[in-house]
C-alpha cells in the first residue's frame, strides 16, 4: 500500500498552536464531525452529544517529570530527558520505585559539552542532592546515564518529583511552570511512565465523567506509556519507508471482559493512544487464535495489511480468545507493546468513534484520523483552521463519530 506524506499536509500557523491550556479544562471548542457534516460545540457539553450507552476508552498514563538541568561547575548548563529504564530493571513501574541508584536511556541537550564530568544537582537546602553520570552512547542519539542520589531512601519517583521539570511537547516554545504541572496531566492519570500527555484526555473533569455515567456511559481505562517517539515526525515520502516507534501497554483482563460486551454500542477511544491499544488488542488476539501457545504479546508495524481479510476473526472472537489466554495463564492484565502503524487503507476492528485533538501536519496521528475520516479530515481541518480553533497539544478538541 502507497501512501504519499504529502497528500497529509496541511498549513499551520505558528499563532494557531496553543501555547498555555485554557482556564478550565472543558472550555475548549469541539469540532464534531458525523457523517461528513461539521458542527461546531463546546467541549462542556460532550456528554449531550455522545451516544447514550456508549463505552469510553481512557489511558490512565500518567505524565512523570522526566526533564533533569544540570549546570556543569564552568556554568554551562546541560539537559537531561529520562526515556525509559536500564538498569537494575526495564519494567516502568519497578523503575519509579527504585531507591539509591538506577540507569536510564535519555536524551542530553548539549552534550557535546559534557564531557567526564559528573554532574551534581541540589534537591533542597538541606545537603539533598542527585548526581548524574555520562556511561556509554546507546541508539538513536541517546546516552546511557547513571543516577545516584542521597537520601538514598528515596525513590526515582520521589526524585523526579522534587527535581524534573514538565516535559511540554517541542512544539510548546516556553519553560515550564507550576500550571503546566498540573494541567498537563489528566484527571483520572493512575500510572508513571508517559514523557508526553495523552492529550485528548485533558479536556475531562470529574464533572463531564458524572455526567457521562448519568447517561448510561460506560468507561474503561487502558495504559499506554507516550513515548517522544509520538512526535517524531515522518520524514520519507514514502510512508513504508517510515519505522514506527513502538511502546509498552497494560489492559487488565476485566476492562477487555466489559469490551467485550461492549462491541454492539459505540466504542468511543479517548485520544489516539487509546485507540492503537484497543486496535493492538485485536490483532493480538488474531494471534492467540493463530498460534494458542504463543509468547509474543507485541504487535508489528505492518502486521495488519500483510494478513488477508478472508483469514481473519471477528471482534469478539479476537477478544474472546485474548481473554481465555489470559485465563489459562492466569493472568490478570494484558502486557505487551505495538509499533501498529494505522493510516488510511486501515480497517478499524474495535474502536467506532475518537476524541481527539488536532494534529500536526505529515505526521502519524494524522494518518490515524485519515483512516477513520477518510478524506474528510481535510474539510474538518479546514473548518477548524477558518474557525479559530487552537492546535495541537493544549488546543481545541474533535469528536469524529
Amino acid at each position: 500500500m502507497i501512501v504519499n506524506i504529502a497528500d497529509y499536509n496541511y498549513d499551520l500557523p505558528a499563532d494557531r498552536i496553543a501555547q498555555r491550556p485554557l482556564g478550565e479544562r472543558d472550555a475548549s471548542l469541539l469540532l464534531v464531525y458525523r457523517e461528513g457534516q461539521i458542527t461546531d460545540e463546546h467541549f462542556s457539553d460532550i456528554d449531550k452529544i455522545i451516544p447514550e450507552g456508549s463505552l469510553l476508552v481512557f489511558n490512565d498514563t500518567k505524565v512523570v517529570r522526566a526533564r533533569l538541568m544540570f549546570s556543569k561547575s564552568t556554568g554551562g548548563a546541560i539537559e537531561i530527558f529520562c526515556l525509559e529504564p536500564i538498569a537494575p530493571t526495564t519494567d516502568l513501574q519497578l523503575a519509579f520505585q527504585q531507591q539509591s541508584a538506577c540507569r536510564w536511556n535519555c536524551l542530553v541537550g548539549n552534550s557535546k559539552k559534557w564531557k567526564n564530568e559528573v554532574l551534581f544537582k541540589a534537591l533542597d537546602n538541606q545537603g539533598s542532592w542527585l548526581k548524574a553520570e555520562r556511561k556509554a552512547s546507546t541508539a538513536d542519539g541517546c546516552f546511557e546515564i547513571e543516577f545516584s542520589w542521597d537520601p538514598d531512601s528515596l525513590s526515582f519517583s520521589d526524585i523526579l518529583t522534587a527535581a524534573g521539570q514538565v516535559p511540554l511537547p517541542p512544539y510548546i516554545i516556553r519553560e515550564s511552570d507550576d500550571e503546566d504541572a498540573r494541567r498537563y496531566q489528566t484527571v483520572y492519570a493512575r500510572h508513571e511512565g508517559s514523557v508526553a500527555a495523552p492529550t485528548a484526555g485533558l479536556h475531562f473533569t470529574e464533572d463531564i465523567l458524572e455526567r457521562l455515567r448519568r447517561r448510561d456511559c460506560r468507561e474503561e481505562t487502558v495504559t499506554l506509556h507516550v513515548g517522544l517517539g509520538t512526535f517524531k515526525p515522518v520524514s520519507v515520502p514514502d510512508i513504508r519507508q517510515h519505522v514506527m516507534h513502538s511502546e509498552h501497554f497494560v489492559v487488565k483482563r476485566s476492562s477487555l471482559i466489559t469490551l467485550r460486551s461492549s462491541l454492539e454500542k459505540p466504542v468511543i477511544a479517548v485520544g489516539t493512544t487509546s485507540a492503537r491499544t484497543l486496535e493492538s488488542l485485536y490483532w493480538l488476539g488474531a494471534r492467540v487464535i493463530a498460534d494458542p501457545q504463543t509468547e509474543l504479546m507485541q504487535v508489528n508495524q505492518w502486521e495488519p495489511y500483510e494478513l488477508p481479510d478472508h483469514v481473519l476473526p471477528s471482534p469478539g472472537e479476537s477478544l474472546d480468545a485474548l481473554i481465555r489466554y489470559l485465563e489459562r495463564k492466569n493472568l490478570n492484565e494484558c502486557q505487551g507493546s505495538t509499533s501498529l502503524i494505522i493510516m488510511p487503507g486501515y480497517q478499524f476492528r474495535i474502536v467506532s468513534s475518537l476524541i481527539t485533538n488536532f494534529h500536526m501536519p505529515k505526521s502519524t496521528l494524522l494518518l490515524l484520523i485519515a483512516a477513520l475520516a477518510g478524506e474528510g479530515w481535510k474539510n474538518a481541518y479546514a473548518h477548524a483552521l477558518a474557525n479559530a480553533y487552537r492546535f495541537l497539544s493544549y488546543g481545541d478538541a474533535c469528536l469524529f463519530l
